[in-house]
């Protein structure tokens, strides 16, 4: 059994509760939260500890240089919007982005989803003002509801059983995708031609649809098919979180059998965000005693040596694979920012994926009252990502993206030019706005060139 069942809470990793802590909900009945830890811990992982190892062994090439991360799903998943349709469509929308993607970089593309436990949010304030009322600000369906009422956003565990059961069966259906043949190959440059031939920079694509299409053809030649090879019709997705919610977290840790190490099984990669990555405070304590791939949330203003004080903390063995680092600093100042933390870690021989977050530091309130982000800010910063690590000569790792199958209108601009005053008309998103599925695309075709150009690391 790969997964010790008989794991008790007092072999879980509970060290955190000793220590300050940030951004979590105080229960009003503690012993219904005792109660519900309990029963989270009896109940079988989400998540497995080989799948675990299996995605470390990814990352581990893309720290190397010999692959590619591509992170992306919802901003926060909620209960009301839980559908079959919206998990295939942001499925969909991974797949067509990883093909383009890897034709492009000539590497394999590593897919985790944001996706079977994001459902806790961090909050800038403690309140917020609602038709004129202040409430404790919504932190997630995982916590509370977000009816703007003081009733419901009071905290219930109850709420952690109701996000494991969803994740369970976001994860059931997303392995039968990913098995069943809607990842086929085939089938993903269909949707991809589907895209580039209703958008209005369909001249800008089409040459790379060509090519993708002329080398499935030539494999289909060589005898390289559906039927005869699986790796043409399947796929492995795995799925990530924020690890805000410590309770949930450590309640979903379980012992391998195997190793005798600990693995969070609420998800396969979990991260610490930036308001909560304090070396001092639980959530980098917690982090320290799982054994999975891990990512931290890395803004303009940390000093290199905290990164460097924070990297020693999360991999002190310097692990490949353990550790990635997501950059969310904004277009403006990503330029001046990045170069002098790589140029630290470098130094230091640090082996980290480093992954671009093009959406958290370009948030702005639209004229219409929307909070938003510009579609060229976005691809910017990505574009400032790639040159700053070319002219580092070392490797840009990944893209990280608050994204949606859906056809939404929360982000501005994009070849069907959204624009302030198209933003109420599919604005869905519970918390922050969301690049759609045509927005997206066009993104990985805009950002093939510079993936073409990058290189692994010199060492490697």
């Amino acid at each position: 059994m790969p997964i010790d069942a008989s794991t008790s809470s007092d072999a879980l990793p509970s060290s955190w509760r000793k220590f300050p802590i940030k951004q979590q909900p105080e229960y009003p009945d503690p012993a219904a939260l005792r109660r519900v830890e309990q029963q989270l811990c009896a109940l079988p992982p989400l998540v497995f500890a080989q799948e675990i190892r299996d995605l470390k062994q990814h990352l581990a090439q893309v720290a190397a240089g010999k692959g590619f991360l591509l992170q992306g799903g919802d901003c926060a998943e909620s209960f009301a919007e839980f559908s079959a349709n919206k998990i295939r469509d942001t499925f969909k929308v991974l797949l067509q982005m990883a093909v383009v993607l890897t034709f492009a970089g000539r590497r394999p593309v590593t897919k985790i989803a944001r996706t079977a436990g994001q459902f806790a949010k961090p909050r800038s304030s403690d309140h917020e003002v609602v038709d004129g009322v202040s409430l404790p600000s919504f932190r997630g369906d995982i916590i509370h509801a977000a009816d703007a009422t003081p009733e419901a956003r009071v905290p219930d565990p109850e709420r952690m059983l109701r996000a494991y059961n969803q994740s369970a069966s976001t994860l059931n259906l997303l392995r039968a995708f990913a098995q069943g043949g809607l990842a086929d190959l085939h089938q993903v440059h269909r949707w991809n031609l589907d895209f580039v031939d209703a958008s209005p920079s369909k001249e800008r694509y089409l040459k790379m649809s060509k090519r993708i299409e002329d080398a499935l053809a030539f494999m289909e030649v060589c005898g390289i098919t559906s039927e005869t090879a699986p790796s043409i019709r399947e796929t492995q997705l795995f799925t990530s979180h924020e690890a805000l919610l410590l309770n949930y977290e450590e309640a979903l840790s379980r012992i391998d059998s195997f190793t005798g190490k600990c693995y969070n099984c609420s998800a396969h990669f979990v991260w610490v965000g930036e308001r909560t990555r304090q070396l001092d405070h639980a959530h980098i304590e917690f982090f320290k005693q799982i054994e999975n791939p891990v990512g931290v949330k890395i803004g303009p203003t940390i000093a290199a040596d905290e990164l460097l004080r924070l990297i020693e903390a999360l991999n002190p063995d310097n692990e490949a694979g353990r550790l990635t680092l997501i950059t969310r600093m904004g277009a403006d100042r990503l330029p001046e920012a990045l170069p002098r933390l790589i140029r630290a870690v470098q130094k230091q021989g640090f082996d980290v994926v480093w992954s671009s977050d093009p959406m958290h530091g370009n948030t702005v309130k639209s004229n219409t009252g929307f909070k938003t982000r510009q579609f060229d800010d976005i691809l910017r910063e990505l574009q400032q990502f790639f040159a700053v690590h070319q002219a580092e000569g070392t490797y840009p790792g990944g893209i990280h993206l608050e994204m949606t199958g859906e056809h939404v209108t929360e982000c501005t601009g994009g070849a069907y030019a959204i624009s302030d005053t198209d933003l109420a008309t599919r604005y869905l998103t519970s918390c922050d706005p969301r690049l759609n599925a045509d927005q997206v695309l066009e993104l990985a075709y805009l950002i093939a060139d510079a993936l073409k150009h990058a290189e692994p690391h010199p060492e490697t």
